[in-house]
């Protein structure tokens, strides 16, 4: 009985752990994200926060720490790799696209025909 006592101890300290990082990380995010950096140099940061939140929640919360089943790592090793191709994919396109013209609210009124005949 003191042992199972022990293990839930231990798993509440790694939970509370946990939650003072994803507090922390937050508060990083959102003080990183007042600064400008170069090139693609915000998002790049950010996406490697929110990988290291993601991984405590999952190493943690999802009991991933403590798993010793290979095909739980296989599985999941093969979702990281879909997700990078899904992420990857839309990048093939957008060179297909003639580029937009962005039109303006002012454009849109000028070109109305209200705006025109003045009613």
């Amino acid at each position: 009985m003191a042992d199972a006592h022990a293990d839930v101890s231990k798993h509440v300290k790694a939970y509370i752990a946990v939650f003072a990082a994803l507090a922390v990380l937050t508060v990083v995010t959102v003080a990183v994200s007042l600064i400008d950096f170069p090139g693609k140099g915000n998002l790049i940061v950010a996406l490697l926060i929110a990988t290291v939140k993601a991984s405590l929640v999952a190493a943690i919360f999802m009991h991933l720490k403590w798993e010793k089943a290979p095909a739980i790592w296989w599985a999941l090793a093969i979702c990281v790799v879909f997700f990078a191709v899904l992420m990857w994919l839309p990048s093939l396109t957008t060179n297909d696209l003639p580029p937009q013209v962005q039109h303006t609210m002012w454009d849109v009124q000028a070109a109305s025909p209200t705006a025109q005949t003045g009613h």
